[in-house]
């Protein structure tokens, strides 16, 4: 066994070994079931250790080496004798089957994208408008295409009243998840699960909202942001220009925030007046200033007004409404939204790396 090719499984009881075996085939992950370990190397490799009261304690008494993701499973409400064998072992987790199997399917999901993704965590971004038509879901939009090209891209519609970013992505009439079908109830989301039943367009897979401005609540949204992460992907969220928990909670999470601002007096007094909802709850954000100016105003300007540094620029794009309304965006690579996206992530990944 290797560390990314199954559970090791030590439960004596028939019965509770089912119970692990259906959990860890919902999580994806095979299991070999052995009554003990036959070396360190076998504990230790294994992506995740499932013990029973009476192999935790054989284990302990081995002093095998202490380690991460090792539940101890028993068949009922569990007593203080199982929680001294548990802290013994050095099990994280003491879970009775079947009544709480939600809680192991969310621990051997976690191990299952570990173990894929080599624990290597995502960027999350969050995108919001100076003002109304501003051109953040475009700009959202272009960040995850410009992704794909250093990892998985999973853009997040958390606007209610945006009209579904898979019209900007040009997806709309392709099957898959939007926010009205997701049921999340409490756990951790897989994100191969998640991602294989998106709608995905140029390389993107995204989440879009529907067309009756149904508001998504925090939980599901953090889940679903948690699980872009974890399993590697670069999250971008597209949000309203109000404070909701979940627009809340996005701010917690990411890992930059990106206004976007047109170049005009009145859109510079709009931004302006959302940067310290968005830096208090936030301090790691920037704008990014778009044309045409019809005042001549400077991006370095923009960006002194709204009080937040300086992202990236970029000129009108004269093609981009009618791209829009024939297919969806498109990005070209040498368009100024292009290198304006690249410019984002690029800052988005030094942050990351000073950050890691």
């Amino acid at each position: 066994m290797t560390a990314t090719n199954g559970i090791l499984a030590l439960v004596g009881d028939a019965a509770l070994r089912n119970d692990v075996d259906r959990v860890a085939a919902a999580a994806g992950l095979p299991v070999v079931h052995a009554s003990d370990p036959s070396g360190r190397s076998v504990w230790t490799a294994a992506v995740a250790v499932v013990l029973d009261v009476a192999a935790a304690r054989r284990c302990a008494h081995r002093a095998l080496p202490r380690r991460s993701r090792v539940v101890l499973v028993v068949g009922s409400e569990p007593h203080a004798a199982d929680f001294e064998a548990a802290i013994a072992v050095g099990a994280q987790q003491v879970i009775a089957l079947p009544a709480r199997d939600s809680e192991l399917m969310a621990e051997l999901s976690d191990a299952a994208e570990v173990s894929r993704d080599g624990d290597r965590r995502g960027p999350v971004v969050a995108v919001i408008a100076g003002r109304g038509g501003a051109g953040a879901s475009v700009f959202s939009t272009a960040l995850a295409q410009s992704a794909t090209g250093l990892s998985e891209a999973l853009l997040v519609d958390a606007d209610p009243w945006g009209g579904g970013i898979d019209l900007v992505l040009g997806c709309e009439g392709e099957a898959g998840l939007r926010w009205p079908d997701l049921a999340v109830h409490g756990g951790r989301l897989s994100y191969s699960a998640l991602r294989d039943a998106l709608p995905q367009r140029h390389g993107v897979s995204v989440l879009s909202g529907s067309r009756t401005g149904s508001d998504v609540d925090a939980a599901p949204l953090s889940a679903v942001i948690e699980a872009g992460s974890r399993g590697g992907a670069t999250v971008i969220c597209d949000l309203p220009r109000r404070s909701t928990g979940a627009v809340e909670a996005v701010l917690d999470a990411a890992d930059l925030v990106v206004i976007v601002a047109p170049a005009d007096v009145r859109s510079c007094a709009a931004a302006a007046a959302i940067s310290p909802w968005v830096s208090l709850g936030n301090p790691n954000a920037g704008v990014v200033v778009r044309g045409p100016s019809p005042g001549g105003l400077r991006p370095t300007e923009v960006a002194e007004i709204v009080g937040l540094p300086l992202l990236a620029a970029m000129r009108a794009e004269p093609r981009l409404a009618d791209a829009l309304e024939r297919g969806g965006l498109r990005l070209r690579r040498r368009s100024a939204l292009a290198a304006a996206a690249r410019r984002v992530l690029a800052v988005l990944h030094r942050r990351q790396a000073v950050a890691a």
